[in-house]
Parts: structure tokens; C-alpha cells; sequence
């Protein structure tokens, strides 16, 4: 806060306005926000700027605006306080506005003279329950290059009322009806493949493209196949036309929906986290195994990275995105995995197979992706799980051995090498 933040702004003094949105997705465990409270700290020092702050009231971001050193300088905004018929006003104009531009977008369908009819904008409004985001998944549902429109707003017309709990029950209805149109009869089989695949575009921490994903999942499906089972959601995630570029969710309720079985009550659609971070997990290391080994990027001799023409392209041809997200969050999703299942001795195993073949090429990748502090946090994600599950830590010859590296930089600050240190742990 006082490098980035206070410091830059007293020395300028430029009037600015810093957006912080969905406060509410931080995971706070202190009673009142962990940001707020540092921001508490220092409002006084920073007169130029206001920061306009979004999120959902939960108790620790109520609390942190009532601390005393904030209040003064605090205006708080409900949108829940604002008229209903002003919300309803402004979805029906939405609805109104992109439904009518379907018609106009496809020319082969057959439309009534009043489609949509104002019925039906009310009845979709009042699904809606004041939240825009039902709405806007409506309107990307309907507008499915491959459906009819006029059917699909039939189908949704048609569910039951329930706009219960904050609106979730008119959400969860549309997202069922969304993942049941794209996989209705399908074998067993291929629902393995739908939650296999929806699994990872949710619980990634960096978003991937398609083209990174089959490379994440090369043993398990085909780019062709995570393609077309992505895009029979397009209502819901954001698939672009680029497979280079990442795909991404439109809104938070939908891997809320997915993730939650109180939700999404069939079991053909959901998607466990603590299970799905070890299918990940999994798939990490087998990314790694295969494409990690020394010298990864084929560089001549021992040339210092700041010498590498063009090294960004090298990294890309070499390691690329898959192998990369690879080496960076492996130990991420083993953190989130379950610490008590039939699985954990496999894990152990996975991990020292690893530490025994792969260390080193490891490193060397994290290196060149100028990522070498990440190893630090891998290990440390390594030991918390290990102490979560009460084992102890074990690779070849019944003990663990801990990497701990430094850099040697030379008088130039140019890295040369890397040199390793090794404790064992009983």
C-alpha cells in the first residue's frame, strides 16, 4: 500500500479513481476485510483519491466500512435499496433490445410478427428477480446459432417460478436448463468428459486457452472435443473464435451453481472441487513428466538468459502454455485436494516419482519462465498438504529431500546458474 499506493500519489498528488470490484471474492478469514482495513490505515494520507468498491454485503466487508478511521470518508450504496420497477425497467429494455436484434441476426428462422411478445419480456423479467445476469444468459441461451431462437425462449418461458434465496433458484433453473439442452441423452461416458473438461475451465487459477487445454488434457480428449463441448455452453462461458485465446466464465454463479450439490442437485453436472483439483493436479504432472528435461528450450552452451535472442518466442515454442501453467500451479491444486481419501497413498506416489525423476528439469523450466520463487511456494503448498494428511514426508531412500536454491548473480546481475542445497528431513 505505501509503495504502489500511498508514496506515488503524495508525490504526485494526481487526483484518481482506483476500482476495487467483488470485494466479496477475497477469502477473508478476519472479522472484518483484511483491504479495507489496511486501506482504513492510510485514507487520511490520500486525499486525491477515492476508491469506488464493489461486492456483496458479507459480514466482513460490513465490517471493515465500519471501522471508525473509514467511516468519515465512507458512502455506502445499496442496490438492493433502489425501486424494483426501476430495475425491472432497465432488464426489460435490455431484453427487449438484444432479442429483437436475433431476429434481425437470423434471417432462416421464421418469426412471429410480435417476437418477442411483451408477455414474454414480462414473464422473463420477472425470472429474473432484479438480477442482470439472468437476463443476460437468457439472451445468450435464445441467441444460439444452432437452436431456434423461438424454442429456446419457449423452453425457458416454460420453467417454473422461483426467484428464492437472493434469486439463486431462477438462476439455478436457467443453468439446468442450459447444461441439459447442450447434453441430453448422452452415455455415462461422455458426462465423465463433460465434468473432466468443465472441471478444469473452472478450477484453473490462470484461464487457458482451448489450444492449452488439450495440451493439459492430451490424454483424455482431443482439441476438437474440448472445443464442442465448451462452445454447447456458449451462454455461459466466453469462448472465443481464437483457440489461443483463453476461455473465460461470463459470471461467478455459474461455477457457483456447478460447484455447489445443493444447487446442482444432478449428479451428471457436478463438478466436486477437492476431487477435480486432484484430476488436475494429476494432469500437471503428467504435462510435466512428458515435456520437462534438460534444457528444455534447447539453448547453446551456458549462455545467461539475458543473451537468449528473443526469449519469450523460445519459451513459447519450447515449453508453451499447458507445460508452463504446468510447472507454475501443480502444487496449487494439490493444496485443494481432499487430505483424507482412498487416493492419498497414489499422491504420495505421484510426488515422489516426481521429486526423483523431474526436480531439476522443474526448476530449470521455472527459470527460464523467470518464475524461479514459485518453487519456494510449491514446496511449501508440498509440505502443508503432507501435514494435513499426517504423513511424513517421503521420496526415494524413506526420507524427503527439501530443494532450497539461491541464484548466484555475479557482479553483472546477470543469472549464470543455479545452485542447489539439499537437507533431509527424517
Amino acid at each position: 500500500m505505501e509503495m504502489l499506493i500511498v508514496g506515488p500519489f503524495q508525490e504526485t498528488q494526481i487526483a484518481t479513481l482506483i476500482i476495487i470490484d467483488a470485494l466479496d471474492e477475497c477469502s477473508d478469514k478476519e472479522p472484518a476485510s483484511a483491504l479495507l482495513s489496511v486501506l482504513s490505515r492510510y485514507v487520511d494520507k490520500i486525499p486525491h483519491i477515492k476508491f469506488f468498491t464493489t461486492g456483496r454485503p458479507e459480514p466482513w466487508v460490513r465490517s471493515g466500512f465500519h471501522l471508525a478511521s473509514l467511516r468519515p470518508h465512507t458512502e455506502i450504496f445499496k442496490l438492493h435499496d433502489i425501486k424494483p420497477d426501476v430495475v425491472d425497467s432497465d432488464i426489460k429494455l435490455f431484453l427487449m433490445a438484444q432479442l429483437t436484434d436475433i431476429t434481425k441476426n437470423q434471417s432462416t428462422c421464421n418469426f412471429v410478427e410480435d417476437w418477442p411478445s411483451p408477455q414474454d419480456i414480462d414473464v422473463l423479467c420477472k425470472k429474473a428477480a432484479g438480477f442482470f445476469i439472468y437476463a443476460s444468459t437468457v439472451v445468450k441461451f435464445v441467441g444460439s446459432q444452432y437452436h431456434p431462437p423461438d424454442e429456446r425462449l419457449a423452453l425457458i418461458i416454460s420453467l417454473p417460478q422461483d426467484t428464492s434465496h437472493e434469486g439463486k433458484g431462477g438462476i439455478d433453473l436457467l443453468y439446468t436448463q442450459v447444461i441439459e439442452q447442450a447434453f441430453h441423452n448422452m452415455d455415462q461416458g461422455y458426462y465423465l468428459h463433460f465434468r473432466l473438461i468443465v472441471g478444469v475451465v473452472l478450477l484453473i487459477i490462470n484461464p487457458l486457452s482451448i489450444e492449452a487445454l488439450s495440451g493439459l488434457l492430451r490424454n483424455c480428449s482431443t482439441q476438437s472435443k474440448i472445443y464442442n463441448t465448451l462452445c454447447a455452453l456458449h451462454s455461459v462461458l466466453l469462448i472465443p473464435d481464437n483457440i489461443e485465446d483463453p476461455v473465460r466464465i461470463f459470471h461467478k454463479s455459474f461455477p457457483d451453481f456447478l460447484m455447489d450439490s445443493g444447487q446442482c442437485t444432478d449428479t451428471r453436472f457436478f463438478v466436486d472441487p477437492p476431487a477435480h483439483h486432484r484430476e488436475t493436479f494429476s494432469l500437471c504432472l503428467n504435462v510435466m513428466k512428458k515435456g520437462l528435461k534438460k534444457n528444455v528450450c534447447n539453448l547453446a552452451g551456458s549462455t545467461p538468459l539475458s543473451e537468449v535472442e528473443d526469449l519469450p518466442a523460445c519459451r513459447a515454442a519450447h515449453i508453451g502454455d499447458a507445460l508452463g501453467y504446468a510447472c507454475c500451479f501443480w502444487t496449487t491444486h494439490l493444496a485443494r485436494t481432499a487430505s483424507s481419501s482412498l487416493g492419498v497413498e497414489e499422491v504420495q506416489k505421484e510426488i515422489d516419482e516426481f521429486f526423483t525423476t523431474h526436480l531439476l528439469f522443474w526448476m530449470e523450466a521455472l527459470s527460464l519462465m523467470g518464475n524461479l520463487d514459485v518453487g519456494v511456494y510449491a514446496l511449501n503448498d508440498i509440505e502443508q498438504w503432507y501435514i494435513k494428511v499426517s504423513c511424513v514426508w517421503r521420496v526415494y531412500s524413506g526420507s524427503l529431500c527439501l530443494c532450497s536454491f539461491r541464484q548466484e548473480l555475479p557482479a553483472s546481475g546477470q543469472m549464470t546458474a543455479s545452485v542447489f542445497s539439499w537437507n533431509t528431513l527424517t
